[in-house]
């Protein structure tokens, strides 16, 4: 019975957060789209990114109040709101989406993802979506540009394209590499061999970097790890019953090189990039392993 109250009074409140700013929120928009020129724009979605980051802020607070969920965040001195930001985490649970909300709102610029183009027709959260500028993307399948060779490249001509409006502002671009939770069905499934990842996908961040890659500043490389061998459901953060999350974060230096080449077009640099990528899941399984010990 506590829990139950603990998660409908947090549900609650997150609801009647999310109803009262979410008007401002679109009425900011809406002036934004209407803006004669880029420098009214850029003032007005800086006014859009406040009032998200005014949102996450009192989330945290509720969070705070209600849960005895401890934060752990190490690392991530040194984080500026002017900068811009690749962020590279696992993926594990609807947590890790309060967890990235713990380590960086109001640290670096409100973050971004990529998301799938269907996203923007889900009531509410579609409009927030557009509202925050997260792009929203079309990817072709192997079998699809199979069929359709003419259609090679334009994936990436979107990504450039949603790109584009992050020029006159400091982004922070979130990119889950596995490309979905991981669980032990899928590690098996997959054969993963990781003993806490899933295979890292590098189509995606290196369709990011050929896009903003001399906007960003830094990587920052996301290590979420919680106790026990199963990752929480979200349940388990609203009914109060996560008692701590560590969020570990290594800021690491970009290689111009990451996005010098053609991915797709050229294999000996889509090699190149796909070593990085799995030398960065190799060093990351390591260290869950290792702080997986501390908990």
């Amino acid at each position: 019975m506590r829990r139950l109250l603990t998660a409908s009074s947090i549900i609650l409140l997150l609801l009647l957060n999310t109803l009262t700013l979410i008007g401002p929120l679109l009425l900011i928009a809406l002036l934004k789209l209407a803006a004669p020129n880029r420098r009214l724009r850029a003032l007005f979605s800086r006014g859009v990114m406040w009032v998200a980051e005014t949102w996450a802020e009192i989330d945290k607070l509720i969070f705070a109040w209600l849960t005895p969920t401890v934060w752990d965040i190490r690392g991530g001195a040194g984080l500026r709101s002017d900068r811009s930001y690749l962020v590279v985490s696992n993926h594990q649970s609807w947590v890790d989406i309060p967890a990235l909300v713990q380590a960086f709102n109001r640290k670096t610029p409100y973050f971004k993802f990529f998301l799938k183009q269907e996203l923007i027709w889900v009531p509410f959260l579609g409009l927030a979506f557009w509202a925050l500028d997260y792009p929203f993307m079309k990817r072709y399948s192997k079998a699809y540009l199979a069929r359709h060779p003419h259609m090679q490249g334009k994936d990436l001509e979107i990504t450039k394209a949603a790109c584009e409006r992050f020029k006159d502002l400091p982004v922070t671009v979130v990119n889950y590499l596995e490309g979905t939770r991981c669980t032990p069905a899928k590690q098996a499934q997959q054969g993963s061999p990781y003993q806490h990842l899933l295979k890292p996908k590098a189509g995606g961040v290196a369709f990011t970097l050929a896009a903003l890659g001399p906007q960003l500043d830094a990587l920052l490389d996301v290590t979420v790890v919680y106790p026990g061998n199963r990752a929480p459901g979200f349940w388990a953060l609203l009914s109060g019953q996560l008692e701590k999350v560590i969020v570990d974060i290594r800021t690491l230096e970009l290689d111009p090189t990451l996005w010098s080449g053609d991915y797709e077009g050229d294999a000996q640099f889509r090699q190149f990039v796909q070593g990085w990528v799995s030398a960065l899941w190799a060093d990351k399984d390591a260290r869950i392993s290792e702080l997986k010990r501390q908990l």
